[in-house]
């Protein structure tokens, strides 16, 4: 028996972005408009996406823009159905965008920074899921991935209400793979070590080369663009039997003992 050839390319395809006017979502955005997909990318900042989509398509690259705040769920499927109307389906969620949740358990707001980390790092997730369902079901290579993080396998000091939800999204990442299999739709999990983003910019040089040479095989931070290009390669036609899988893309981080 010849196997069919299974396509390794995304030219065409439509791929919807949170989060992509910075960091991973910009580079995540930015390759797949170079690989020829419809690039829908979405961001609390307008006027930040606006000005991505309009760099994409002064390069001939097909992309469209939207605001979006995925803490607030009601804009959600009024979004996707306009990013499927215009492009004729969907066919790509990447549920990426994020904020920092960094506070003590005992500090005065730690009530409203767990609120917050779990409306945008996990319950908007699956709202967006539940959003693409019913575009995605249309589709010929339907995926689904999401973007957690290291800290929801080995978290840090003061990030509880982080890593709690970034947990979350790997078990709900697992849960809908099994549920959503049957329909040929994979769903799989990405999660991003240090990286070089607005999120550690902040982080003085030396701290991090320290902390880098320390506890990651490779003895740096990763780019945003090493993170798109294996959330790339996820989206393919041809990664059509890898499901429920949880990524670490943290530069042998997660390997290491000390």
């Amino acid at each position: 028996m010849t196997a069919a050839p299974l396509s390794r390319s995304v030219r065409g395809l439509t791929v919807l972005i949170t989060g992509a006017a910075s960091g991973m979502g910009r580079a995540t955005a930015e390759v797949f408009a170079a690989e020829g997909a419809n690039v829908a990318a979405t961001d609390v900042s307008e006027a930040a996406v606006r000005a991505l989509a309009e760099d994409l398509q002064a390069k001939g690259q097909s992309a469209a823009a939207r605001a979006l705040d995925v803490g607030h769920g009601a804009a959600i499927r009024r979004v996707t159905d306009a990013v499927a109307e215009r492009f004729g389906g969907l066919d790509i969620l990447v549920n990426n965008a994020g904020v920092s949740a960094f506070s003590p358990i005992d500090s005065e707001d730690y009530e409203d920074v767990w609120d917050r980390a779990l409306a945008v790092l996990l319950t908007a997730h699956q709202r967006l899921v539940r959003a693409a369902l019913p575009h995605l079901r249309r589709s010929a290579s339907p995926r689904i991935i999401n973007i957690a993080s290291t800290e929801a396998l080995g978290a840090t000091a003061r990030d509880s209400a982080y890593a709690a939800a970034k947990a979350g999204v790997t078990g709900l990442t697992r849960a809908l793979a099994v549920e959503l299999g049957r329909e040929a739709i994979t769903v799989n999990c990405i999660c991003p070590g240090p990286i070089l983003t607005g999120m550690t910019g902040n982080i003085p040089e030396a701290d991090r080369a320290t902390f880098a040479r320390r506890r990651t095989a490779l003895g740096r931070y990763g780019t945003p663009e090493e993170v798109a290009h294996i959330t790339l390669s996820l989206a393919l036609p041809a990664a059509s039997y890898i499901t429920g899988a949880v990524i670490p893309v943290d530069g042998g981080l997660t390997a290491r003992n000390a």
